[in-house]
């Protein structure tokens, strides 16, 4: 493998060539270090098991130690070895540098939710917040740069804390705790507005039976009031939504009807059985009656 790995660093481009360096290709360091190996079998070779081997090879030599972390968790997710990925974290992060620590924890977040781990997911998510609100997130920065598809773009704090607001609403959610998912939806939609977070609030209203106020939010969704209401998947969740509310109050009237209909009719029946049973009957005993009579006759 080592051999294939350096035959790939010496690729050039030349004219006519559109063949590029590996380390151009897949944004890694060139070289042939721990890590750079552990990236061309991860990228390459496909080996996902032979790369995990070689980035603890590579956290263990200090060769990238933050990217060698972060992508080993990341890998050992994939292979559902999420609770190994947790633990590795854990163990090594004090190796990583200060500026690590940040996507660390949002590589554990995702983990968190992999595994099912809700609660340690919302303390971790809450951290976040406060480091926000303390003005530590960021490494003290306004903005910060991420990648996504391989695409690098700028996150504000702002855009920070709608998302993490997003997912600790979300992690409610899974614990049905609706009160609490509202609040915090409420919150992120106050900082910044986005048609899917109006669909998860939409749904934690519904979740707690106020369809009026739901059936308001996911409208604004389908009229496109909401940033990102252009988006179809949005939009078409909002609709289904929509059709999952309705059914409910369909469903919820007729019980109440039946609900009606059945006492009319216990009721009702009751009054007969009891009418035929004692029709114009005195309460008292028929002994009684004898006695009454008895005295009348004696009185004449």
């Amino acid at each position: 493998m080592q051999g294939g790995v350096e035959n790939i660093m010496k690729m050039s481009s030349r004219k006519g060539d559109k063949k590029e360096p590996f380390h151009v290709i897949y944004k890694v360091p060139s070289g042939d270090s721990p890590y750079v190996r552990a990236k061309y079998t991860q990228l390459v070779l496909k080996d996902p098991e032979a790369a995990i081997l070689l980035f603890w090879k590579a956290i263990n030599e200090g060769d990238k130690v933050d990217s060698a972390l972060k992508d080993m968790a990341v890998v050992m997710k994939q292979q559902d070895r999420a609770e190994e990925a947790i633990e590795a974290i854990k163990s090594f992060r004090y190796r990583c540098s200060k500026q690590a620590q940040e996507s660390l924890d949002n590589v554990l977040i995702d983990l968190y939710k992999k595994c099912g781990r809700v609660d340690e997911q919302i303390e971790l998510l809450k951290q976040k917040l406060r480091m926000i609100y303390q003005g530590e997130a960021f490494n003290g920065k306004p903005t910060k740069t991420a990648r996504s598809h391989g695409r690098k773009f700028q996150v504000s704090i702002k855009q920070e804390t709608s998302r993490i607001l997003g997912n600790l609403g979300w992690a409610y959610m899974q614990q049905k705790n609706y009160v609490a998912a509202e609040v915090v939806y409420r919150k992120a939609q106050l900082i910044e507005p986005d048609a899917n977070k109006a669909c998860n609030l939409g749904l934690c209203l519904i979740k707690q039976g106020r369809y009026d106020e739901a059936r308001s939010v996911l409208e604004d969704v389908l009229q496109c009031r909401i940033t990102g209401s252009d988006d179809s998947k949005s939009r078409n969740r909002a609709d289904e939504l929509l059709n999952e509310l309705e059914s409910l109050q369909s469903a919820e009237y007729l019980l109440t009807r039946l609900g009606q209909n059945l006492e009319e009719i216990f009721t009702e029946g009751l009054d007969q059985i009891f009418g035929d049973w004692t029709p114009f009957r005195s309460k008292r005993l028929p002994i009684f009656e004898e006695l009454s009579q008895f005295r009348d006759q004696i009185a004449c």
